[in-house]
């Protein structure tokens, strides 16, 4: 008989590459992965991995015991949801991965709610890109996250994950007050602050100066939208700020609307085989209730909460 964790260690190193890759992400020794990858080899009666220099492969039997294992491990959170069903009580733990804005405008009036509503349900939160975070979703490593698509920048899509639309979040451009700047043509030879390269956040931002007709002089590159605030209030950069991160708060700086108005799309995701457990649902549905109504900077519209069918 397999052991299904050890099956799971080696689905980790197939999406890893490296033992000690492994061993930080799940704080195991890379010793007791290579022991409990060895006893695996020996319950299968066939070898599963090869090594090339410090990375491992898995060969053609280990590639198949993979696939295998995400048909069983689908199978079975579909039956612990079933049985999570069958208990009028909300419990378990909720493992919740969330961006900045989100975990600075939603999550803590969330937190408030569920303490209320679920005293039994453990949610843990932490904070993650929302591009990896989907992945790490589909990994097994999350149970939910709260992401964002930019506009004409789709999110990565997985077909084990399912979409529920969260909100709309406006996005402005944010400057000193008394700066002067009326619009986004104004701000062409001011100095900039952006999130890294490579996120949805920074390309979009690119392309908006870029359509306006100027190349931005990036000077601050930070992923903490809160330095970002800051370093406009004191007049030092300009930056293009989404509502949330104000979290129904009165902005500190001059906000002034886009061409286009554009807005971010807010939804949450979840692994089909989990999405109808009870605790997830319940999050879900506080998560929904805690974006603020619209009506102004800090209060992003609400989304209409329908599950993405495959």
């Amino acid at each position: 008989m397999l052991d299904l964790r050890r099956v799971s260690l080696l689905r980790e190193v197939h999406r890893r590459g490296t033992l000690h890759a492994v061993a930080r992400a799940l704080s195991y020794s890379p010793s007791s992965i290579s022991q409990q990858l060895r006893l695996l080899e020996q319950e299968a009666g066939v070898p599963l991995l090869e090594r090339t220099g410090r990375r491992v492969h898995l060969t053609p039997a280990g590639l198949l015991l993979v696939e295998g294992a995400d048909t069983l491990l689908t199978d079975l959170e579909q039956l612990e949801s079933a049985l999570a069903a069958t208990d009028r009580t909300v419990s378990g733990t909720v493992r919740l991965a969330v961006f900045q804005s989100a975990a600075l405008g939603i999550v803590p009036r969330a937190l408030s709610l569920l303490a209320e509503r679920y005293p039994a349900l453990r949610v843990e939160v932490t904070q993650r890109e929302p591009e990896s975070a989907l992945d790490e979703v589909w990994a097994r490593e999350f149970d939910l996250v709260i992401a964002e698509e930019y506009p004409a920048h789709a999110a990565p899509r997985r077909r084990e994950l399912d979409r529920v639309p969260l909100g709309r979040d406006a996005l402005r451009l944010g400057v000193a007050n008394g700066s002067g700047i009326q619009a986004l043509g104004d701000a062409a030879q001011r100095a900039w602050v952006m999130e890294p390269r490579g996120t949805a956040s920074r390309h979009w931002a690119e392309q908006v100066c870029r359509l306006a007709g100027f190349e931005p002089d990036v000077r601050f590159e930070t992923a903490d939208l809160q330095a970002h605030i800051s370093l406009v209030e004191a007049g030092h950069a300009v930056a293009l700020l989404p509502d949330l991160v104000w979290s129904g708060r009165d902005p500190r700086v001059s906000l002034i609307t886009l061409p286009s108005d554009p807005h971010r799309s807010l939804f949450t995701a979840a692994r089909r085989s989990t999405a109808d457990r009870p605790a997830i649902v319940a999050v879900r549905g506080v998560l929904a209730l805690s974006i603020e109504p619209p009506g102004g900077a800090g209060y992003p519209e609400r989304g209409t909460a329908e599950k993405e069918h495959p």
